[in-house]
C-alpha cells in the first residue's frame, strides 16, 4: 500500500530548476518509494547499498557514470562522494534539470561534501516520517498560526480519544508499520541493529557499539528535555564531548531535532540550552522498552513522549512545504517557560504543549515574558487533548493535538 507523500510536489517543482535533487533523511521514511513513484519511465535506478555497486562508484566513478547514465536515481549516496566531482562535471556541461537524484539515510559528513561541490547545482529536500494529515489522506498544510485555520480543520480531521491518540504514538511514523502487518518489536529491534552497524560504524567509526545503544537509549528517555551532556555522557560511560559528537551524529542523520532558544537582547536571563527531541516517536518508545500504548500512556514518560509528537508533527508539515522550521522554545532562570514559539513574518506565535483535557489561563502565564522583546505577539494556545477549539482567553485557545 502506498501512502501518497506532502514533498512530492516540492520535488516535481525542484526537479524543473535543478539539475541535482538530494532528498535525505533517516532510513525507512519512504525516501526512494517516494522517488521510485515520481520517476519517469526512462529514469534509471541503482542502489549504493549494494557492495558492488559501491566499490565500481568508489574506485571508478566516471565509468559507473557512464554504465548508468542520466536521468538516475542513485540510492545511498553517501557510500560514494568520489562521485561529486563527476556529477559537478556532467552537470556543467549538460544543465538539464532533473538529470540526478539521489538519496541519503545517515549525511553527516556528506553534507559538507555535497554543498562545496554543488553549490547553486542541488536542492537538498530533507524528509521525515509520516505527517498525521499524510496517514488519514488530507491535504498538505504547514502548522497554522490563525485560530480559524484550526476551526476549519475541525470540519475534516477525525478526533482521536486518548488512547487511539497513544497508539499512534507508540506505533509511530515510519511507513513500513502503518502499510504492513510487520512485528513492531523485530522491525524496530532490526532498525536500530542497522543503524548502529551500518550507518553509525562505517560512516562515523564509532567504535564501541555499546556504549553508542546505551547513548542512544538515554538520548530516548531524555526526549523533550534540555539537552546536558554531562548527565548523558555519565548514563553511556562516555566523555562529554564525545556525548556532543553523537548528539551531533543523531541530528545530522536526522534521528533526533535540536530546538534552540528564542534569543532576544531584551530577554537577559533566558535559558541557552537547546531541547533535544526524537523525531519519531516509535523509535523513541522501542528504546525506553515500553510495551503498550497503555503502558506509555500511564507512564512518567507520557507527557514528555506527547510534546516529542507534537513537535514532530509541527516540524513535518514545514518540511513537507519544502521549507525550513521557524520553530524556537522559552525558557529562563524564574523557570518560566514557553514549549514551542513560531516565527514568522517577525511575528512571534507562542504555544504551550500539555496533555490535559480542560488547559485554562494559567497554562498561558509565561506568554507574557514575550513582551519584553517589544516584538508583536500573535495569537496561540494550548495543545493538547481538548476535544474541540475553546478560547482561553481573547488571544489564545485549546487547540486539540490530533489536528496538526
Amino acid at each position: 500500500m502506498y501512502i501518497e507523500r506532502h514533498l512530492a510536489s516540492v520535488i516535481k517543482h525542484a526537479n524543473t530548476t535543478f539539475p541535482v535533487v538530494m532528498l535525505t533523511g533517516p532510513r525507512q521514511v519512504g525516501k526512494t518509494t517516494l522517488l521510485e513513484n515520481l520517476a519517469e519511465p526512462d529514469r534509471a535506478y541503482v542502489s549504493l547499498d549494494s557492495p558492488l555497486n559501491r566499490e565500481m562508484a568508489k574506485s571508478e566513478p566516471e565509468l559507473f557514470l557512464q554504465r548508468h547514465p542520466p536521468p538516475v536515481l542513485i540510492d545511498e549516496f553517501q557510500y560514494a562522494k568520489e562521485l561529486l566531482p563527476f556529477i559537478k562535471i556532467y552537470v556543467d556541461k549538460h544543465k538539464n534539470p532533473g538529470d540526478f537524484w539521489l538519496t541519503g539515510s545517515q549525511m553527516f559528513h556528506m553534507m559538507k561534501n555535497v554543498s562545496e561541490s554543488l553549490a547553486g547545482r542541488v536542492a537538498v529536500i530533507p524528509m521525515q516520517g509520516l505527517s498525521r494529515s499524510e496517514m488519514i489522506g488530507l491535504p498538505r498544510a504547514v502548522f497554522p498560526c490563525d485560530p480559524q485555520d484550526w476551526l476549519e480543520r475541525l470540519q475534516t480531521y477525525p478526533p482521536m480519544d486518548l488512547l487511539s491518540f497513544y497508539e499512534s504514538i507508540f506505533k509511530g511514523s515510519l511507513p513500513k508499520p502503518h502499510t504492513s502487518d510487520v512485528n513492531r518489536e523485530l522491525f524496530y529491534s532490526s532498525y536500530v541493529d542497522t543503524y548502529l552497524r551500518r550507518d553509525v560504524h562505517d560512516l562515523t567509526q564509532v567504535a564501541d557499539e555499546s556504549a553508542f545503544l546505551r547513548f542512544l537509549t538515554a538520548c530516548a528517555a531524555r526526549t523533550g528535555q534540555q539537552v546536558t551532556y554531562e548527565a548523558l555522557a555519565r548514563d553511556a560511560g562516555i566523555s562529554s564531548p564525545t556525548a556532543k559528537q553523537w548528539v551531533s551524529i543523531l541530528v545530522t542523520s536526522g534521528i533526533v531535532i535540536l530546538v534552540e532558544p528564542y534569543y532576544s537582547s531584551a530577554l537577559k536571563r533566558m535559558v541557552k540550552s537547546p531541547k533535544l527531541y526524537f523525531t519519531d516517536t516509535g523509535i523513541c518508545t522501542y528504546l525506553t522498552r515500553f510495551e503498550s500504548a497503555k503502558t506509555l500512556e500511564v507512564s512518567a514518560m507520557s507527557s514528555a513522549i506527547f510534546e516529542t509528537w507534537v513537535i514532530g508533527e509541527v516540524v513535518k508539515s514545514y518540511y513537507n512545504a519544502g521549507r525550513r522550521p521557524p520553530i524556537f522554545y522559552y525558557r529562563d532562570t524564574d523557570q518560566q517557560e514557553i514549549d514551542l514559539i513560531i516565527e514568522a513574518n517577525t511575528i512571534l506565535y507562542p504555544f504551550e504543549i500539555k496533555k490535559t483535557a480542560s488547559p485554562g489561563k494559567n497554562d498561558i502565564r509565561h506568554f507574557r515574558a514575550l513582551e519584553k522583546t517589544k516584538r508583536e505577539i500573535g495569537p496561540g494556545g494550548v495543545i493538547c487533548m481538548t476535544d474541540s477549539v475553546y478560547p482561553i482567553n481573547e488571544r489564545n485557545c485549546s487547540i486539540p493535538a490530533w489536528l496538526i
